[in-house]
């Protein structure tokens, strides 16, 4: 086959690298762009390409007049479609396929921590696999952010939290969804899990009236009702899916 058709796998591979950095870094001079295009044996500039293709099948990027490359080849189209039918499996199966090409087992592809892990067998490979998909989507959604808090703009890694819109129990298909993330700070993400704050499907932040009836409380006023009714800082990528903060909205806030 000749080198310039991109196989499914490698197509896989190129959508797995623009889910996890920032979009605003994909250039054929960024270290992990270069470094997949080495692991491919392909150009800096064929993979910064690619990366590039996918942004124009993104609703984030379109809602934002944004459209990265306007032409490419049906293989984006299809990796893409398949993701967003399915990734759970295809989060995982991106970082398996990686692994493969690395010549590395998954676990050190995947710098995921595993001194812990059972021994070899169904369980550590379910344990392995779940760990390598909360990567993935802690990669995606806090790229998609900028690595900045989506409620106070807080831009410290360490202390940012890839939060579900949708917790695990209810819904295991949008586990992997960068979609169903949120980028918040500890702080935060704890009061949105417990419903003492939502995000609207407009995308408007709402206080609990448990806490802004505190509003003589210093501390609950810079942390929390300061922040009501403003707009949340949106991703440059996967917009939460507003169905998802419907159901927040309805199920888990605490109004």
């Amino acid at each position: 086959m000749a080198k310039n058709i991109w196989t499914r796998e490698e197509h896989i591979l190129a959508f797995n690298l623009y889910c996890k950095i920032q979009f605003a870094k994909i250039n054929a001079t960024y270290a992990p762009v270069k470094e997949l295009a080495q692991i491919l044996g392909r150009s800096d500039g064929s993979a910064a390409m690619k990366l590039a293709n996918f942004a124009r099948l993104d609703p984030a990027l379109q809602a934002r007049n944004i459209s990265g490359l306007t032409q490419g080849a049906k293989g984006e189209v299809d990796v893409w479609n398949e993701f967003n039918g399915n990734w759970e499996e295809l989060a995982f199966e991106s970082e398996r396929i990686l692994a493969k090409y690395k010549n590395k087992p998954i676990e050190k592809s995947a710098n995921i921590f595993s001194t812990d892990l059972p021994p070899e067998g169904k369980e550590r490979d379910a344990v392995v696999k779940t760990r390598v998909n909360q990567s993935f989507f802690r990669s995606s959604v806090l790229a998609s952010y900028n690595y900045k808090c989506c409620i106070t703009g807080i831009a410290i890694p360490e202390m940012l939290i890839a939060g579900h819109i949708l917790p695990w129990s209810v819904s295991q298909i949008h586990r992997t969804n960068p979609a169903n993330g949120l980028c918040l700070n500890a702080l935060h993400d704890k009061a949105f899990e417990i419903g003492y704050l939502t995000i609207t499907p407009d995308y408007q932040i709402k206080i609990s009236s448990l806490l802004l009836t505190q509003a003589k409380n210093e501390t609950v006023n810079e942390y929390f009702i300061k922040y009501h009714n403003r707009e949340m800082i949106l991703p440059s990528r996967f917009l939460p899916d507003p169905e998802f903060l419907k159901y927040h909205n309805q199920d888990r806030f605490l109004p």
